[in-house]
């Protein structure tokens, strides 16, 4: 699969082999006046109820599910979502996992990291430095890479958070994404293939 292309045909492929590891999470309907907006329709999914606690575990089962892992497992730097993520799938599906993380990743997700059974590694204090702690161990071990982004398989399975909004809340005109290193958003907008204005959101500062 990988160097694929992310289509919405893939996505629903993906959404199928995944759905039996993730959860399928809710919306919660709003109106924009509760929030101080025009009045009008809001809707917000509430991925933090996933397993590992965000969206992230969508990307890590489809890696795991979708390409071959050898025997030396997966790898993962991450500033901790990520590697909760491919902690919990790994752990969930009998892989070893070796998580990569900076200094300045929360205790609390250093814990969960821990608790889903994976080898954590704190490296440096920013990610880039978690992230090249990764990429030596792979070539050192034969372990796969699972990107928290810049992978297909990845793109794919967060792609499978647009096609159950699309089902359970079907009209929207605007959708709004958060963004760190885009993996969300792209596997969205493959999935809604420019059918909706979809808007990236990004913390000031």
């Amino acid at each position: 699969m990988t160097g694929a292309a992310v289509t919405r045909t893939r996505i629903a492929e993906t959404d199928a082999l995944i759905r039996p590891h993730v959860r399928r999470t809710p919306n919660v309907m709003a109106d924009g006046a509760d929030f101080g907006l025009p009045p009008g329709p809001l809707v917000f999914k509430l991925e933090q109820l996933q397993h590992s606690g965000s969206f992230k575990a969508r990307g890590a089962f489809a890696n795991l599910l979708l390409r071959d892992v050898p025997a030396a497992g997966v790898a993962a730097a991450s500033g901790g979502n990520h590697g909760a993520a491919v902690a919990y799938a790994a752990g969930r599906l009998g892989v070893p996992a070796t998580v990569f993380v900076p200094g300045i990743t929360s205790p609390a997700k250093l814990e969960r990291i821990r608790a889903y059974g994976a080898t954590l590694v704190v490296a440096g204090e920013r990610y880039d430095d978690a992230l090249a702690a990764s990429v030596a161990h792979v070539a050192a071990t034969g372990a796969m890479q699972v990107h928290a982004f810049d992978q297909v398989e990845t793109l794919l399975g967060q792609g499978t958070v647009g096609l159950e909004l699309e089902a359970d809340a079907p009209g929207l005109d605007t959708l709004l994404v958060a963004v760190g290193g885009g993996g969300l958003i792209g596997g969205i907008a493959a999935w809604y293939a420019g059918g909706i204005r979809i808007v990236a959101v990004e913390p000031e500062g």
